[in-house]
Order: structure tokens, then C-alpha cells, then sequence
């Protein structure tokens, strides 16, 4: 081993060397630094774990509570995805100030009226809101305005979003959330998972407030008022064409036939899953079900002896069905392999098809990527990739910033993202025109 130029270590005579200045300029301009406190946990809630609302009196007595409460309401959504059919909400958590924490039963109190009443006009803080705003809906339930703390925590530059992560960055607690996948439609429901559904809602406006001021900080308090704003009235994803061409392993499929096969199979899977209220993968898992449409069985008996989809002996009479009404389409009813894009084209093929726009998508990209990390912003939420695809694919006929925000709010752009990105897009598309 090579000795070092400049040793600390004992001399020749024993005596320890000093360490010459150029270390010690190292040593005072990267001091150790002590590592964080470590996270409080969270293990129970303030005042207990509430009793489930279940009937229509102890429903009132709620409303009437949280009427009487001030502040914000926080309100969170528990469903029972990949166990049972849809996305229902089974369970509603409230909490507001001088109210305390309820947790609401819709499937036993259907009816939310009272709640909704009782919380209409009142700001909602939820997290990750566009996930429960359906099922709230579904339940009579729907916000005037709101607070969505994952989207706060994005447009703050929190590296991750997650809702415990939010609470250990800003309150210095953890959350666990080791029952955020359980079957929430089962009664009843074990106290380990109200314990957890009461604490998902516990400090979701000490974290809200956290955030606003961190927001209005970092001048971005007016993004999250207008993101916000644009999420009131969220019913959800808009509907899928066909929505069994997102079956995973389509992409193996090569011929217009097995692509019946697929969307007769995932049709016989929904009713059979609908009917039994079940996820369908419980019915028959993606992976099965492309290998009775890759390597179709003759019969029932196939099925059931057939190693790569056994799970699916229990209504194989279904699929052979399902398959045999797909084999007897006539060649001019079958399906096309794939659906006609109705936006632009994927970026890798741009250069090939239109340069000057791969170029001017190059170049809005470079410079709304700098500006997105110079504010700590994720790129996706200063303008979805979708939107800046489009815009810059059809642009306007004139290349002035008015016509580009007059595209860009057509598109759905709030505002703020117009008044930053116009100018951008509009630069870009002249120099490169």
C-alpha cells in the first residue's frame, strides 16, 4: 500500500502529526452532521379508539358533532380493493376539531345525508384525494372545498408524498400502515384496524396547516389553491374504451381472433365478479387468463388439466364458453388489434415523424425541467406530459404566448401552469420554426 503524501497518524518518533491545513479546511467545510431525531410513533389515537357508527341514531348524534366542531373536517375513505368488486367505500373516518374522531359505517348506515349536511361549506383536508372522492360520492358525501395533502406535499418538493412520510417529514411522527391492504368490508372489523383507521385521520390537519405554511413559504400557496380548487367536483377517471385491453400480457397478443378470445374472457370474468362481488383477480388472475387466450383448451376437461391455468378449473365452463363464442365471430367482427391513437404519437417515434416538433419537445422539456428543479417541483406537476405532448405536437397556428395559453387552457391547465409554461412553449416553437 502507497503511504499518504500528508499522514496524521504517529511520526517516525511516535508523536502524533497534526493535520496540515488543507485537511483542516476539509474538516471545517464538511462537519459531521448529527443524524435526525428518529420519528415519534403514532400508536393510538388521542381520545381512544372510537366506537363504529352503525346505526341511524348514533349517525345523528355524529352529524351534530361535527356541525358543532370548527375548523377543517379530515376525512379519509377505507376500501376493499383486490377483495371485493369495485371501489366502495367501507368505512368513512371524520375528525374535526371539538368534534373528535367518528368512524361512519356506509354499508350499514347507507344514507350519509346527515354527515354531508353537517360538513357542507366546511374545507375537507384528505390525502391522496382523488382515491376516495369517488367512493365519498358514492356515499352521498361531496366537498366545497379541499385540502389534498399528497398533492401539497408535491407541489412543496417533499421527495416522497406518501402519507407517512408527510407526517415524519412536517410532525416528526410515524404512522404504520400495515393494514392499508386488508379486506375493509369485513364485520366486524378487528380494533387493530380501527386503531388504524382512526389514526389516518388524527393529525391530517396539524399536517395541513404544516404544509400551507411551507406552501406560502416557497410562493407556491396559490398553485395548491387553484390544484385544489380543480379537484372539487373529481368524479373519477374517465371511462376506458374497452377496458379489457389493459389486461396485463396483452402485449403477446398477435392475431385479431385472440384478442376476442381476451375481451370474451375478461367480460365472462367481470359478470362472474360482480355477481359474487369479488375482485376479479381473485376470479381468474391476468396471468390465467391470457393463457387460456394464448393456448385456447377445447374443453372443460383442458382446462382443468392444464398446468398454466389451473386456476381457473373452478367456472371453466365460462371460459370455454366465453372462447367458443370468440371462435365463431365472423372474421369481419372481430375486434382491430389495436385502438387508433387519439393524441399524439409515443416521443420515440417524433424524430422520425416530424424533427421540428421532437426538437421543440426536447428543448420545453430541458427548460420546464430547469425551472422545475430550481422551484423543487415535480416536472409532472408543473404541466402533465400528456398536455406538453399535445401542445407541442398541434401547436397553434400563431406562436405567441396568448394563443399557446389559449391551447393550454383548452387542455386543462390550471392557470399558474399556463402563466409559466406559455412563455416556454411559445420561445421554443419560434426558434425552432
Amino acid at each position: 500500500m502507497t503511504p499518504s503524501a500528508h499522514p496524521t497518524g504517529p511520526d517516525d518518533r511516535g508523536r502524533t502529526r497534526a493535520p496540515d491545513e488543507s485537511q483542516e479546511a476539509l474538516v471545517q467545510e464538511s462537519p459531521s452532521r448529527p443524524e435526525p431525531p428518529a420519528p415519534t410513533p403514532l400508536l393510538s389515537p388521542a381520545d381512544g379508539i372510537p366506537d363504529v357508527v352503525a346505526d341511524e341514531r348514533t349517525l345523528v348524534v355524529a352529524a351534530q358533532a361535527l356541525a358543532d366542531g370548527t375548523g377543517p373536517v379530515a376525512i379519509d375513505a377505507e376500501r376493499a380493493s383486490g377483495h371485493r368488486y369495485g371501489q366502495h367505500a367501507y368505512l368513512v373516518q371524520l375528525r374535526r376539531e371539538g368534534a373528535g374522531t367518528w368512524i361512519v359505517d356506509p354499508v350499514a348506515c347507507p344514507d350519509l345525508g346527515p354527515i354531508a349536511e353537517a360538513i357542507s361549506g366546511i374545507e375537507w383536508v384528505l390525502h391522496a384525494a382523488t382515491q376516495d372522492l369517488p367512493c365519498l360520492r358514492e356515499v352521498g358525501l361531496h366537498p366545497t372545498a379541499l385540502f389534498d395533502t399528497e398533492l401539497g406535499a408535491r407541489l412543496a418538493g417533499l421527495p416522497r408524498v406518501g402519507l407517512g412520510a408527510s407526517v415524519e417529514h412536517y410532525l416528526g411522527l410515524s404512522l404504520a400502515k400495515e393494514h392499508s391492504a386488508v379486506d375493509w368490508s369485513k364485520r366486524p372489523l378487528p380494533e387493530p384496524w380501527l386503531r388504524y383507521a382512526a389514526l389516518d385521520v388524527e393529525v391530517l390537519v396539524e399536517l395541513r396547516d404544516r404544509l400551507a405554511a411551507d406552501l406560502q413559504a416557497q410562493g407556491k400557496d396559490d398553485w395548491a389553491r387553484q390544484e385544489f380548487a380543480a379537484l372539487v367536483d373529481f368524479a373519477g377517471p374517465p371511462v376506458r374504451v374497452d377496458p379489457w385491453r389493459r389486461t396485463s400480457g396483452m402485449h403477446k397478443v398477435r392475431r385479431r381472433r385472440t384478442v376476442a378470445v381476451v375481451r370474451e374472457l375478461w367480460l365472462a370474468r367481470d359478470r362472474i365478479a360482480q355477481r359474487r362481488d369479488i375482485s376479479p383477480g381473485r376470479v381468474l388472475p391476468d396471468a390465467a387468463l391470457m393463457a387460456l387466450a394464448l393456448d385456447p383448451p377445447k374443453d372443460a376437461a383442458a382446462i382443468g388439466a392444464s398446468s398454466h391455468a389451473r386456476s381457473a378449473a373452478r367456472h371453466s365452463k365460462a371460459w370455454v364458453e366465453a372462447i367458443q363464442k370468440a371462435m365463431a365471430l365472423p372474421d369481419t367482427a372481430l375486434p382491430p388489434l389495436t385502438l387508433p391513437s387519439t393524441g399524439p404519437p409515443p416521443p420515440r417515434l417524433w424524430s422520425d415523424r416530424d424533427p421540428v416538433a421532437a426538437r421543440r419537445l426536447a428543448d420545453a422539456r430541458a427548460m420546464l425541467g430547469d425551472f422545475a428543479v430550481t422551484r423543487q417541483l415535480p416536472l409532472e406537476n408543473l404541466l402533465s406530459p400528456d398536455t406538453l405532448r399535445r401542445a407541442l405536437w398541434t401547436p397553434p397556428l400563431e406562436l405567441t404566448e396568448t394563443a399557446f395559453a389559449e391551447a393550454l387552457t383548452t387542455l386543462g391547465a390550471r392557470r399558474w401552469q399556463v402563466e409559466i409554461v406559455a412563455p416556454v412553449l411559445a420561445t421554443v416553437c419560434r426558434d425552432g420554426a
